[in-house]
């Protein structure tokens, strides 16, 4: 069997700027939320789908904000996405899937952890994480664990995550930690570039194994007085580059719930209907093909 574990706050953004918007009976914007689901019932049309779980960001913060204050936070979400992140938790699980609604944690590291957990399960043929996120490419193996951008419909293996990346899975929360992630609030380190990134990473494999001596680095492309600079510029902020490789590191220890066979798709819940004509769409349910 194949593992669907799905990045909903992803899909909740994505759509929310992609999905035409969509007004409620009381007022309320529920384009985004609908999108979503329209999605997710797309998916579990498709073959092979079988067994799924969404992961949301409850609220934005997570215990991340307590190790570094620039990191992303819910301030400037836009009221009406903010108020469709409970009804997004709403209607995945009234649909059927099992909803990993995250706190203290991330989304990204409840699918992490779901990766982790079952990847060794002899039932289990591949696990597909459903999100563009760069920082899950760190969990990815082999062809056992890929990541999928269904927007784009694009899979990335362990080789496509080198070719994309330049370096191995298990760098790429260094390669992050020295290349920043924007989208999470850390800089990373001053002239550590993506090209210079992943040429260090990809000899040393980790902050750790980057030598301070940098006559021993010999990197292809890179001039001696590049490397000084690059060598300087860690040697000055090494405790940050661990801070934000922590940061980027996504955590495998989330207390998930469910067994593996709890995650398997029956079918939608009636309510899901109730729903759906209280938020003006009855014609998302004539799309379900299986009920409780």
């Amino acid at each position: 069997m194949k593992l669907h574990l799905v990045d909903g706050t992803y899909e909740l953004f994505r759509n929310y700027y992609g999905a035409p918007p969509k007004k409620a009976g009381d007022g309320r914007e529920v384009g985004a939320a609908l999108g979503l689901l329209r999605s997710l019932v797309a998916m579990l049309s498709q073959p092979g789908v079988t067994h799924v779980a969404y992961a949301f960001d409850h609220v934005i913060e997570s215990f991340r904000n307590d190790l570094y204050t620039g990191y992303k936070t819910g301030e400037g979400i836009d009221p009406d996405l903010w108020n469709q992140f409970q009804l997004a938790e709403d209607l995945v699980a009234a649909a059927g899937v099992t909803v990993w609604s995250m706190i203290e944690f991330e989304a990204d590291d409840a699918l992490a952890a779901g990766a982790a957990r079952w990847k060794d399960e002899k039932s289990v043929e591949q696990i597909l994480l459903c999100s563009p996120d760069k920082d899950l490419a760190q969990m990815v193996a082999g062809d056992k664990i890929v990541e999928w951008d269904r927007r784009r419909d694009i899979i990335l293996n362990e080789k496509g995550v080198f070719q994309k990346f330049g370096v191995t899975p298990q760098s790429i929360p260094d390669y992050l930690a020295l290349v920043g992630d924007s989208a999470d609030g850390y800089p990373g380190i001053s002239g550590w570039g993506a090209k210079s990134t992943s040429g260090v990473l990809s000899k040393f494999g980790y902050l750790e194994g980057i030598p301070d001596d940098v006559r021993t680095w010999q990197i292809k492309g890179m001039g001696p007085g590049r490397a000084a600079t690059l060598a300087t510029n860690l040697e000055q902020h090494r405790d940050e580059a661990f801070l934000f490789r922590k940061l980027a590191t996504l955590r495998t220890d989330v207390p998930l719930a469910e067994k593996l066979s709890d995650l398997e798709w029956r079918g939608a819940l009636p309510q899901l209907k109730n729903l759906c004509k209280e938020l003006g769409d009855e014609s998302i349910p004539e799309r379900v093909t299986k009920w409780l």
